[in-house]
């Protein structure tokens, strides 16, 4: 299985991540896709993956950086998502919970990542946390402009933002928060989504799953989270695995394993 949303930059794994992945590795995680926080960590997330098969990483800024990339430009993104390695714009959005950086620094960094992927076509990810409607209207207007790739990561939000973003064509990803006990509406929202439209991530070293929860949360735990899932969806394990992997293939076209 492909872990599709892993930070393995964060500090969290400065002293022992060749034993994380070698974990995941023995447990049958296959690929990874390691996501970009900050436009200036990107040569640092370029190093860890630059000599290993099936890692890949995205390019962008997440929106609590937004303050600090007000000078990103489209140029910036779409030069840098131009190398192999590179398959996805991202992760990018809004988040009104923490506002961690201004609203409008939030909306302006976001419309950079979406010119990006509409001008690349690698899929954009989105973060969007208390900013349903705004999130919703910025990319139904982007997707009426120029059709790109959607992937609404780790999805937590309301379940009209999560129909309106399917009828536009996004993958969506499903994280260990589902596996929490007060989670209904996450479980509820995720009964929604297509099997074809639908993906796994740990978000780590974030959201560690039931029964990790409290943990320092790393790739192979998304075992957990697909045995909860396929579970929940009265399916054999197996099957989900080979769905959300063939899903990852059909969104990040320029992922190919090796």
């Amino acid at each position: 299985m492909i872990d599709t949303h892993v930070n393995l930059h964060h500090h969290l794994y400065q002293d022992d991540l060749e034993q994380v992945l070698n974990r995941a590795k023995e447990g049958g995680i296959h690929g990874m896709l390691t996501i970009c926080d900050r436009f200036g960590n990107r040569d640092k997330i370029m190093d860890i993956i630059q000599n290993k098969s099936n890692f890949w990483m995205s390019i962008g800024a997440h929106p609590h950086e937004a303050k600090d990339h007000l000078e990103l430009s489209i140029n910036d993104l779409v030069s840098y998502s131009k190398q192999e390695k590179v398959i996805g714009i991202g992760e990018c959005g809004l988040d009104f919970h923490y506002n961690l950086s201004p609203h409008e620094d939030q909306i302006k960094v976001f419309e950079t990542h979406i010119e990006a992927a509409q001008d690349c076509q690698l899929p954009l990810i989105v973060h969007t946390r208390l900013a349903d409607e705004i999130t919703e209207e910025l990319l139904k207007n982007a997707m009426r402009y120029k059709e790109f790739p959607l992937l609404m990561h780790c999805y937590t939000s309301g379940t009209n933002l999560l129909k309106s973003m399917l009828d536009i064509g996004a993958f969506v990803s499903i994280s260990g928060i589902a596996t929490f006990k007060n989670a209904t509406d996450v479980r509820e929202n995720a009964s929604l989504i297509p099997k074809d439209k639908l993906l796994l991530e740990t978000d780590c070293p974030y959201l560690a799953p039931i029964p990790m929860r409290g943990q320092r949360n790393e790739p192979l735990f998304i075992k957990h989270i697909a045995q909860f899932m396929a579970q929940y969806f009265n399916m054999e394990y197996d099957d989900l695995v080979d769905i959300v992997d063939s899903n990852f293939f059909s969104l990040f076209k320029k992922a190919k394993i090796q």
